[in-house]
């Protein structure tokens, strides 16, 4: 817990502070440019992919994503919380500690007694497990496999049943402040406090700084009593922000962007003592949006890995579709869900760490694995199944956020839908044949490849738009003979739109090659600029013939008119799911048969 610093001083700090002067004391830079660059300080690589900004005040490494401010830097280099940062970067700066109200002192000053209680809690029932009068809880973890570091390394501790720890913590802290860390309750009965972890193996649960704020609970005998329990939630603790081990498991970043999520503590520390560090757990609740956005300031490629039983499965798709809205093009999920009923601890035990590993790679991006669980429960031979299936993959598309990625999806699920049905599916097969059956070569080339990563931002509807003024532009001859075509179609984008009704006016003009290329710059060198960079089509027409592209711009248009009409589709349909109407509903499947002729 950290109190919060006004924007001001923040401001204040990053104002005297260059971004170069705090990273270079870390990594070796080199002025290129406005920026500097240097080799990653959370990667290790040979060719130099970080960069610093001073102007914009960031930095940024393409090596591994990670990407923030001065203060960013020193939390996640030097495992610092926001606090220390601030603190250590305004000493730098040359300016005074800040002097927070009242009120943020009183938290502060709460919040360290909170985690002094549940220091000493923690270490006097840590040393508890060695005691040889606590001899079942020792043989318990030592028979799942730990060691000795293993379990000190992790501070697991034991608390005997009618322990007098209570009294003790008496004597140094009032009632008020050993209530507030809900390690005990009282007894409506005798009126006594009762130790909330009597009888069980206890899980230190740590902020992102190391520090103890909860625990995690196990028994270690059969009882009516639930096996495991977690600390309530307190004014320091938040199960739906907190996660198990990330503390450890962020120092492994430098190496990997990926960190496995697993079901339990004992999971996390089994799987963590096998060698494999970047593993945690959710801390007593099902995986959050607070928690996956705090997972990805450290790891851009978590894998929720759990176990392979019916809960384990359903728990999966329930996390999938819950933070499926949450995904960006930085920021994935994937699954693997474990065989047969195993849990990881059981897998590795079994098979080793390697062929876990090995397993892991195995896994699936979160929009396949939410495709394959939906479509393997329904009959692909019932069309009210298929239809049901269709709508729920449409609103989990819909419910991603990221604009730009929710398209790609989108476009990816309705390819796949399509297939399932076999009549759309052969129309489909035979377009494609009559679309390249006039080009001799379909080796996926590598300037397509750049060209594709260059474009990458734009929508499919606006690289159709792109391509076909690419021909109308570099292709004038051709496109004389296609004014009723091109006329048919209308550009989404309205400078590209205003574009090709210039083209077109000047062709029914008759004016010349020359005046048609002069008065097209004229006002449009920026665009004409773009369209060369970014239309799809450059590679193929390279060395055709005016029939090939004759034939290419007529797909194109084509394509352009389906890509319009799903456009219109996905339009229409939102709006039904909010408001069912007559006249919505009839355009609608106006639109579906006409894509269904074409």
């Amino acid at each position: 817990m950290t109190m919060k610093y006004p924007k001001e001083y923040l401001n204040e700090i990053k104002l005297r502070l260059k971004v170069s002067q705090v990273v270079g004391k870390t990594v070796q830079l080199k002025k290129r440019g406005k920026e500097f660059i240097g080799l990653s300080p959370f990667k290790n690589e040979k060719s130099p992919s970080f960069t610093v900004n001073d102007e914009k005040e960031f930095y940024h490494c393409f090596s591994s994503g990670e990407h923030g401010n001065i203060f960013d830097f020193l939390m996640k280099t030097k495992s610092m919380g926001f606090g220390e940062a601030v603190k250590t970067l305004a000493a730098e700066a040359g300016m005074q500690p800040y002097r927070f109200s009242l009120f943020d002192k009183k938290k502060d000053l709460r919040f360290q007694t909170y985690k002094n209680i549940y220091n000493e809690y923690s270490n006097f029932f840590h040393q508890n497990i060695f005691e040889s009068t606590n001899k079942e809880a020792l043989e318990y973890l030592l028979n799942r496999g730990l060691n000795k570091d293993t379990i000190s390394q992790f501070k697991l501790g034991f608390v005997p049943w009618k322990n007098n720890f209570y009294s003790k913590l008496l004597e140094k802290y009032s009632e008020e402040d050993i209530n507030l860390t809900g390690l005990y309750y009282r007894n409506d009965k005798t009126g006594n406090y009762v130790d909330r972890f009597n009888s069980r193996i206890i899980f230190p649960v740590n902020n992102l700084s190391g520090e103890t704020i909860a625990f995690g609970g196990r028994i270690i005998r059969e009882s009516k009593l639930a096996k495991y329990i977690n600390s309530p939630e307190t004014e320091f603790y938040k199960k739906g922000s907190t996660l198990f081990n990330l503390d450890k498991a962020k120092t492994t970043r430098p190496d990997t962007n990926e960190v496995i999520i697993v079901e339990g503590y004992m999971d996390v520390v089994s799987v963590y003592s096998s060698g494999i560090k970047n593993v945690i757990a959710n801390s007593g609740t099902a995986l959050t949006e607070r928690q996956i956005s705090l997972i990805w300031k450290f790891f851009s490629s978590p894998i929720i890995c759990l176990d392979g039983d019916t809960s384990g499965q359903n728990a999966a798709i329930r996390i999938a579709e819950k933070l499926f809205s949450e995904i960006s093009e930085d920021n994935k999920i994937y699954f693997s869900i474990m065989p047969n009923g195993q849990d990881p601890d059981d897998y590795i035990k079994k098979n080793g760490k390697e062929n876990f590993l090995l397993f892991l790679k195995e896994k699936q991006i979160i929009q396949s694995f939410i495709w394959n669980h939906n479509l393997d429960k329904i009959n692909r031979n019932n069309p009210f199944e298929v239809s049901k299936f269709e709508k729920t993959i449409r609103k989990l598309s819909y419910s991603i956020k990221d604009e730009t990625l929710k398209k790609y999806v989108l476009e990816e699920y309705l390819k796949k839908i399509k297939k399932l049905t076999p009549i759309q599916s052969s129309k489909n097969s035979y377009k494609n044949f009559k679309s390249f059956k006039n080009f001799e070569n379909h080796e996926p080339l590598n300037e397509t490849k750049i060209l594709h990563k260059k474009k990458s931002h734009f929508s499919k509807i606006q690289i159709k738009e792109y391509s076909i003024l690419f021909i109308m532009i570099n292709y004038l001859d051709v496109i004389s003979g296609q004014i009723e075509e091109l006329s048919e179609i209308t550009f989404l984008t309205e400078k590209n739109e205003n574009l090709k009704k210039l083209i077109m006016s000047l062709l029914v003009e008759k004016k010349d090659k020359e005046t048609i290329n002069s008065k097209i710059l004229i006002d449009n060198e920026k665009l004409v600029k773009e369209i060369n960079e970014n239309s799809s089509i450059q590679v193929i027409t390279k060395a055709k013939n005016d029939k090939a592209i004759q034939d290419l711009l007529n797909d194109l248009i084509s394509e352009f008119k389906e890509l319009n009409n799903l456009k219109k589709i996905e339009s229409l349909e939102k709006k039904l799911i909010n408001n069912l109407d007559e006249s919505s509903f009839s355009e609608l499947i106006k639109l579906k048969n006409q894509l269904n002729r074409e």
